[in-house]
This record gives C-alpha cells, structure tokens and sequence, in this order.
C-alpha cells in the first residue's frame, strides 16, 4: 500500500502530502490545486484507478509466492476541507481511527490465536472494553506492551516529499555532483496533526501552511460533515463512462497498431466483461477504443447511488483487471508502467434518452475510426502527420471512403465490425434452462450468459431483438 501511495504522488504533482492506514490511504491536493479543472469525478477515479494499477503491478514484489486470485478494488471520496484548521482535524481524526483499529484487532486476534476463544467470544469481550482495558488485557494475558508494537501498525505512515541531495553526475576527477532534489519518502509519529511533527518539515509548510494549534480531540461527525457525497438521480438510468487517460502516449509506448489493435480492444472488452459479471446491476456495456459506458439499471441502490462510490468501484475494478488480463491478451508485450482511467456519471430519465446517448457514442465511433482509418493509410504512404492532417480537413465521409478505396484499395465497409461499430456487452437468456424439481413440480431456472457483439445499436431494431436490457 505504501509503495502504491508513492507511485502516485511521484505520478501527480498536485498532490503534497498522503496518510493512510490497513487497507486505506488520504491523498491531499494543495489548495491551489487546478487537476483535472477541480472536478471531484475525474480527481477521484483518475487517483484510485492509477493506485489500483500499481498495487496489482507490484504485487510480485511484494508475494513473489502467492498468487493474485482475483482483482482488488478501491472505493474512493473526495473532502473538502476550507482551512488548515479542517486538514488538521481530519489528519487526527484518521490517525486516531488507526490507533483505535489496530488495538481492537490486536486483542481480537491475541483472544483468538493464543488464548483459544473463538471470534464470536472475542468479540463479546472486546464489545465494551474501553482504550485503558485493551492495553491491560494486552500487558496481562499476553506480555504485550502495546506502545512497543510496530509503528508502522500503530500511527500509520505519511507520504510527502522533501529536498535530499542527489548524485545527478560525477567529475572527470571522479567527484560527485550534487543537487536538491524533491523526492517522496515515508514518515511516522503519534501525532501527524500536532505541531512539533507538521511543523518540522519545511515542505509541508510550503505547499500547506503551519499548525498554529495541537489537535488534541477529533469528532467525526464534524469531519464526515465536509464529504462530498452527491447521490445521483432517483429512477434514472446511470452512465458510468470511463476513458484511458493519456492512452495516445500509452498506445505509442506499447507499440498498439495504428488505427485499430485488435488485441487491445479485445483486452478492453475482457475487462468489460468482467464489469458485468461482477456488478450485477449493470445492463449493458458499449465500447470503443479506450472508451466504454457501463449502463445501470433504473432502480439500482448500488452504494446507495453515491456518485463517488459507483464510479471509483466501477474504475478501480477495470484498471485492476486491465493489468491482471495484460498478459493473456498481450502476452509477447511487457507492460511497460501502469495504465490509468478516469471516469464520471451521468444520469438519463427515459429510455429513448439513454437510446440517444449510446447512438451519439457509436456515432462517434464510426466518424473517428473512418478518419483515423484515412490518417494512418496516408502516414503509412509516407506523408507527415501534419501533412495526412492538411488532407483531410473539411472532407466529408463519402470523400474518405472514395480515398480509401482509390488510393489504397481498402473498402471501408468491409473492415472489421468491432471497428466500425465499438462493442456491446449484455447478457442475454439461455436458450436450455435448467429444471429445478420440487415435491410437486418442476420449475424452469431462467439463466443468462454474457455475449459481446460488434452490431448496429443505433436502429430500434436491435432493442426490439433485446427487450430485457431496457425492462
């Protein structure tokens, strides 16, 4: 986790200082911060995507023995905090739940793993025990001084960066030369929110400013009053539409054929697929390039329908599988550094709306592929990127076809469907369902199975082939 929280504070420079804990990290962005224009969607998804993508990268490293079963996922929130003053009540407030955390469930495992009681009696012991009673069960039972635990366990671990000198090169006299550099590194105390820590480094009280105060006291009703915790519409369809991020210089740097690699769309749609298979309320999935749209049902509850919640799931779960799948799809090409997405949530009241969005997207799909199709064919025959741009401009789509044809005797009609026309993901029925006996009768089980298709979704047709994904 902590490895995972460096990455992406080297990955983004707006991000000056982190916290975290067990399975949880805090990123804070300095105040100033304009990443992503400030919208709380793309900070959000962007960051957990990137984490997610680094923590199964670097999985190896850290369990060269164990296998990585199935994909993580995070869940992601933003807080606004207005002043210092809130920054320094939330720090506490974390730290403080970490200490709280950890001494619960270092009695809880000491009662079960040496002092033979089962979780459910542990449990029951531990329910009114107060911070005092914890550390003398610890100290009496079983000679633990809980101030002598790992800290790492106890006060968690801090992410920021600092000046350190640096070897960039040495003289011809074999002297080294050396800079300040900024560079990310861990650190720990009782107190990341008092004073005498926060104050002590000069890097923070350049990007963040100074604790005037110790924070002594946290109430976490008053931190929790501060998180951004929108809810989408009720009774509307949701679009979670995730994007590569970067992902012109991602396909350059792993060598994707241009206009179209097949392999990579087909990485895509694994990933989709695995989506749907794992939230079970989405209906459909459309996808393009390194682009798709989760559609989820009307009357979805998933996270209670809180933005931050069903987009971070939805983004970190993809990035997780992207990596993991890397390999069965591209498995001649290393992944050369940790792909990441962004995504957001939109909501559409009607069918025939929702209908209009996933035509515009295939639309879409059709326009840039037909141009991108007469782009690379002029760069491959040897004209500059700028010039194969010069050439297209103003052409319209019975133009590109003529030049596709004449010049370089490609129909486009005739080439691959998925690029054409993207990718449509849903389930649909069995056609053999299962018979389940009762006493009495027998019943038929209706099950579904998961197709990808590469079809028109724009004609009414196709829905009225598929009822059940709109009801």
């Amino acid at each position: 986790m902590n490895q995972c929280a460096m990455a992406v504070l080297e990955e983004y420079p707006d991000i000056v200082f982190s916290y975290g804990y067990g399975d949880e990290y805090s990123f804070v962005l300095k105040k100033t911060s304009k990443f992503y224009q400030r919208r709380s969607s793309k900070i959000s998804s962007v960051i957990v995507s990137f984490f997610t993508s680094v923590y199964v990268t670097k999985w190896k490293e850290f369990f060269p023995l164990k296998e990585l079963r199935y994909p993580p996922s995070f869940l992601s929130q933003i807080v606004c905090c207005a002043s210092l003053e809130i920054l320094q009540a939330y720090l506490a407030w974390r730290q403080r739940d970490c200490h709280v955390q950890n001494q619960y469930n270092t009695c809880f495992w000491e009662l079960v793993k040496k002092g033979g009681k089962t979780e459910m009696e542990a449990q029951e012991i531990l329910k009114y025990a107060k911070e005092q009673d914890r550390n003398e069960l610890l100290h009496q039972q079983f000679g633990i001084n809980y101030n002598d635990t790992l800290a790492l366990l106890r006060q968690g671990t801090c992410i920021f960066k600092t000046e350190v000198e640096d070897i960039v090169k040495y003289n011809e006299d074999g002297t080294p030369v050396k800079r300040l550099r900024r560079k990310a590194g861990i650190f720990r105390s009782e107190n990341i929110a008092g004073r005498r820590f926060w104050n002590a480094h000069a890097s923070l009280l350049k990007e963040l400013g100074n604790f005037s105060e110790d924070c002594f006291k946290t109430n976490p009703d008053y931190i929790r009053s501060f998180l951004f915790e929108s809810k989408l519409m009720p009774s509307t369809w949701i679009v979670i539409r995730i994007d590569g991020c970067h992902f012109h210089r991602f396909a350059d740097v792993h060598e994707f054929n241009k206009p179209n690699d097949k392999q990579a769309l087909d990485l895509m749609n694994l990933c989709a697929v695995a989506v749907l298979e794992e939230f079970h309320d989405i209906v459909f999935c459309y996808g393009v390039s390194d682009e798709y749209s989760f559609v989820l049902k009307k009357d979805s509850q998933l996270y209670q329908r809180r933005a931050s919640k069903i987009v971070s799931a939805i983004v970190s779960f993809f990035s997780s599988m992207y990596v993991m799948k890397w390999k069965d799809v591209f498995w001649k090409k290393e992944l050369k550094y940790p792909p990441s997405f962004d995504g957001r949530a939109v909501c559409y009241p009607s069918n025939e709306i929702l209908q209009d969005y996933l035509a515009w997207r295939q639309v879409d799909c059709h326009i840039n592929n037909q141009y991108n199709t007469c782009f690379w064919s002029l760069v491959k025959s040897g004209k500059s990127k700028s010039e194969a741009q010069n050439y297209l401009k103003g052409t319209q789509a019975c133009e590109k076809n003529e030049l596709l044809l004449k010049e370089f005797g490609i129909n486009y009609n005739t080439l691959p469907l998925m690029f054409r026309q993207g990718s449509s993901i849903f389930r649909v029925k069995r056609e053999n369902p299962t018979l389940i006996e009762n006493d009495a009768s027998s019943v038929e089980k209706i099950e579904t199975k998961i197709v990808t298709e590469h079809c028109n979704i724009i004609e009414q047709s196709f829905w009225e082939a598929h009822p059940s994904i709109l009801n």
